[in-house]
């Protein structure tokens, strides 16, 4: 018998089974549990269902499988052979399915303190070395890219970390931005009608990826021609949408929609078809009672269409106020991007100074997408979350995740909700609620191991110590070590 404490370095890993036996030496630098035969003793469950919490239980890991789940000190070792860790004080919970999980983030060329506007072009340069890592440390063991700048390198990666090559999630990769014409990003392709609008989705499919995003000037001729010949390939396909409002793009039959219900325009004066108003959705949220007439018809049209709703909170919790510093944030950042942030920071804070009227007027805004993703949810609609790590940059790839599900608790729902929503609703929409998103006997050992009881005190998603994907159980603080002050430069 072998007991192992969760302070213990990585352990050796001779004598793989022929299922580990493709891990590559960069991949098992930072296992901090060998692969095999695990049992993970008198450990708190979440079980991802909304249940309660089940105290003391023995969970054993065998061939990257859940094999068995019984009451504490129960599995006997010569029934259940492998190494035991002692979880006492600890929860696991599934493995987060993050549902807005980008593998870049956005730069500003030449911000300083007297310039806090970006110089054309704007720009997202590709973190593919530190995102993946900082994800995986953080507990997200599946994502969705939720579009995509540079495609074929986030297919390669994807083939690589599933090869057993590189450390990071499953990815399900998104195709590039399916936009129209006007947009701000100089990286993305603008489409020129429908017919470009198929082909590009027909290319793309055909290289591998496995979902698809419209974009904010797409036209919704563009956007139906999308859809359609996604949906003929079986893809789904999502929208952080503006030209198009939320009605039409239901109709329409879109998947999904990014960003909760902060980027709908119908109700944004002057709005007319397939043009995006500066506005951008503001006004419509602003007046958007969550018990009105508006937000009831609205909500009822999504959940009767199917049409999910990606929550994004981490992405506009700025506009609420400054949020926390976390310095575990701060660490992972490269010097120029947290120069970047902190001038953004100090400007946000200084308009609120200036402005306390609209800065009163942005939180009633942002507390109305709160209430307004908690009437979608009782009304039966899907929400997914993620943080969608862009932004003024302090959300970063799975830091931004455990945000999100914090943000979910201040909006009303519990604990349990939250983690509900950030596991097994991602696993629903993505077809895999059979292997993923939620802690049962035949499923993935995808499993995050954390200090303290997220169930009644929900900042314990932080407290990371250990994330099983696929049965192998990863060392967070050796992951995040390695991109230490590297996130913004690779």
């Amino acid at each position: 018998m072998r007991r192992v404490g969760l302070m213990v370095g990585a352990l050796a890993l001779g004598g793989a089974t022929a299922w580990s036996q493709s891990i590559s030496p960069t991949v098992q630098e930072y296992l901090k549990v060998k692969p095999g035969k695990v049992i993970l003793r008198h450990v708190r469950v979440i079980d991802g269902t909304g249940a309660p919490a089940k105290e003391d239980q023995d969970i054993y890991i065998a061939d990257g499988k859940i094999t068995a789940i019984t009451a504490g000190g129960a599995m006997d070792y010569n029934d259940y052979p492998g190494t035991e860790i002692d979880l006492k004080g600890s929860t696991v919970f599934p493995g987060i399915v993050g549902m807005h999980d980008h593998l870049y983030w956005i730069a500003v060329p030449n911000a300083d303190s007297d310039r806090h506007d970006a110089q054309p072009p704007l720009l997202v340069p590709q973190m593919t070395f530190s995102a993946p890592r900082m994800y995986l440390a953080n507990g997200v063991t599946t994502l969705r890219t939720t579009g995509s700048v540079e495609t074929y390198t986030d297919i390669n990666l994807r083939n690589e970390i599933d090869a057993g090559h590189l450390p990071g999630p499953h990815l399900d990769v998104t195709g590039p931005y399916l936009e129209g014409q006007g947009s701000p990003f100089i990286q993305m392709h603008q489409l020129t009608g429908p017919e470009d609008a198929k082909s590009m989705v027909d290319f793309w499919a055909a290289q591998g990826v496995t979902s698809f995003k419209a974009y904010m000037y797409i036209t919704r001729a563009e956007l139906k021609a999308a859809i359609d010949e996604a949906h003929a390939k079986g893809i789904k396909i999502t929208g952080h949408l503006c030209a198009v409002t939320y009605p039409e793009a239901a109709e329409l039959g879109i998947d999904d929609l990014e960003h909760g219900f902060f980027v709908n325009t119908q109700l944004d004066p002057g709005k007319t078809p397939d043009v995006c108003p500066n506005t951008a959705g503001g006004p419509t949220l602003a007046a958007m009672d969550p018990d009105g007439p508006e937000a009831k018809k609205l909500i009822a049209l999504l959940v009767s269409h199917h049409v999910a709703v990606t929550s994004t909170l981490p992405v506009f919790e700025s506009e609420e106020g400054l949020p926390p510093l976390s310095q575990r944030v701060y660490d992972t950042m490269s010097p120029p991007s947290r120069d970047q942030y902190l001038y953004t920071r100090n400007a946000q804070a200084a308009r609120a100074l200036k402005d306390p009227a609209a800065a009163a007027k942005a939180l009633h805004a942002f507390q109305n997408g709160q209430q307004l993703e908690r009437r979608f949810v009782a009304a039966g609609g899907l929400l997914l979350a993620g943080p969608d790590p862009t932004g003024d940059g302090h959300v970063l790839p799975g830091f931004g995740d455990q945000r999100e599900i914090e943000l979910l608790v201040q909006s009303g729902f519990s604990p349990l909700e939250a983690i509900k929503i950030a596991t097994y609703n991602g696993a629903e929409y993505e077809g895999k609620l059979s292997t993923i998103g939620t802690i049962a006997v035949g499923k993935n050992a995808d499993l995050v191991v954390v200090k303290g009881d997220p169930s009644k005190r929900i900042q314990d998603i932080e407290n990371v110590e250990i994330v099983f994907k696929d049965g192998l159980g990863f060392d967070s603080a050796k992951l995040l070590e390695s991109v230490k002050g590297r996130y913004g430069q690779y």
